[in-house]
């Protein structure tokens, strides 16, 4: 029985940076031998064990047989004659095939040290083709290191795969666990380019694939293209730290501009209405956590509003709070404040511009927050005029913030109001 170290953790030891997890190979064993010596078994479609004492994973050499369409139909044969170059070859990318045995002896028969070095994503072979999820490990894999490009071949591979209908073997579960993992990785637009280059994006993700191609006005969006925009915007969420949340809500603001009808091209009003409902297609589709999905929701609904907050009247911010329930979820609207900002930000030239919107509606949140509603309502005699008055207070509250009283914009109201209708430049 020999033990090597194996994949990841081998890779990111090579490329100089921590490793969280070690993965193990045991070859020339069974699990008859494992067992003997304390292993605990914990595999379900083939012998994974848990060591007796460090609880890593040691999984027995094994090949795998293609059986059925996508990423599920395999059959495992792990037995003690399996090699270590046996099981390396059935690994997705040959960065992850390189094993290191108890003495620090690499073993690295498919080029894997030679393509770290080269900074280039390649699969081990053809077999690459059968698992569609490696289509997206790898689009992930490119998320997390930026500087990696995908070999030509592999590239093919995959467009292949997606041609021959793989990708649409993947269950919504397993898209969104990819998904989610490659959106909190450095540089997220990454991980929605590589999808689209291949393909997979259309298939897995059409709402954000028809984004690019629709052009923005050059003046307010240099970068001209509405799905360059979003990538933009995604790596600015990943560089400004976004939990998952905010990232996905970037990721799905601007849904509505892939179908704003053509006589309305380039401005693209009115698109949130058509942003809220394909959002929640998507959110509904790869059944995404009711965190994400809320907050999705409404950034894609209330993003233009939002980009008003400097001119917005007392009245309409607190409505906006109101129908964000902000009240009860101050960190969802701080969050939806902050997504917003990278929605600002992500387009050429606009990276350090301020953004004193997020300021302006803290500090109404704050105002809101502050108004003792339970005071108010024992004041009110007329109890079906309760709602009102609290409403009314919380209003009164942001104009005494920010030291006036009815404004000339107040008695006008604002014809943005509850409309998400912005201003060209923050669109």
């Amino acid at each position: 029985m020999k033990i090597y170290c194996v994949g990841g953790a081998i890779r990111d030891e090579l490329l100089g940076l921590p490793v969280k997890d070690r993965d193990w190979v045991v070859v020339g064993a069974t699990p008859e031998t494992l067992l003997a010596q304390g292993y605990t078994p914990v595999g379900k479609d083939f012998p994974v064990f848990l060591h007796p004492r460090s609880h890593e994973e040691y999984a027995l050499a094994r090949t795998e047989r293609k059986t059925a369409p996508g990423y599920a139909g395999f059959v495992f044969h792990t037995a003690a004659d399996v090699t270590l170059e046996e099981d390396l070859a059935r690994r997705d990318l040959t960065i992850n095939a390189i094993a290191r045995d108890d003495d620090g002896v690499l073993v690295d028969p498919y080029g894997g040290r030679r393509d770290l070095e080269s900074r280039v994503f390649r699969h081990v072979s053809p077999a690459f083709a059968e698992d569609p999820v490696r289509i997206l490990r790898l689009a992930r894999f490119a998320a997390r290191f930026a500087d990696f490009t995908v070999a030509p071949e592999t590239l093919e591979l995959m467009r292949a795969m997606v041609a021959a209908g793989e990708v649409d073997a993947l269950v919504p579960e397993r898209v969104w666990q990819e998904l989610a993992r490659g959106l909190m990785e450095a540089r997220p637009a990454r991980m929605i380019q590589v999808l689209r280059d291949c393909g997979a994006l259309a298939r897995l993700l059409p709402e954000v694939d028809r984004l690019f191609g629709v052009p923005q006005p050059l003046q307010y969006h240099p970068e001209g293209d509405t799905g360059a925009h979003m990538l933009m915007v995604l790596d600015r969420a990943a560089a400004d730290g976004l939990a998952l949340p905010g990232r996905l809500a970037c990721l799905l603001h601007d849904l509505g501009k892939g179908v704003t009808p053509a006589d309305v091209l380039p401005h693209h009003y009115g698109h949130e209405a058509a942003s809220e409902r394909l959002a929640r297609d998507v959110c509904q589709r790869l059944k995404c956590p009711v965190d994400c999905r809320d907050l999705a929701l409404m950034m894609a609904r209330e993003h233009g509003i939002v980009h008003q907050g400097q001119v917005l009247r007392a009245e309409t911010m607190v409505k906006l709070i109101e129908r964000c329930d902000g009240l009860r979820r101050p960190e969802r609207f701080v969050a939806l404040l902050d997504a917003c900002a990278c929605d600002y930000r992500g387009r050429s030239t606009y990276e350090a511009r301020p953004y004193p919107q997020r300021e302006r509606l803290l500090a109404a949140l704050a105002a809101v927050r502050g108004v003792d509603a339970g005071a108010v309502a024992r004041g009110v005699a007329d109890k079906a005029r309760i709602p009102v008055e609290v409403h009314a207070a919380r209003v009164a509250a942001v104009r005494q913030l920010e030291g006036r009283g009815v404004s000339e914009g107040d008695a006008a109201g604002d014809a943005g109001e509850g409309r998400g209708v912005c201003p060209e430049e923050t669109r």
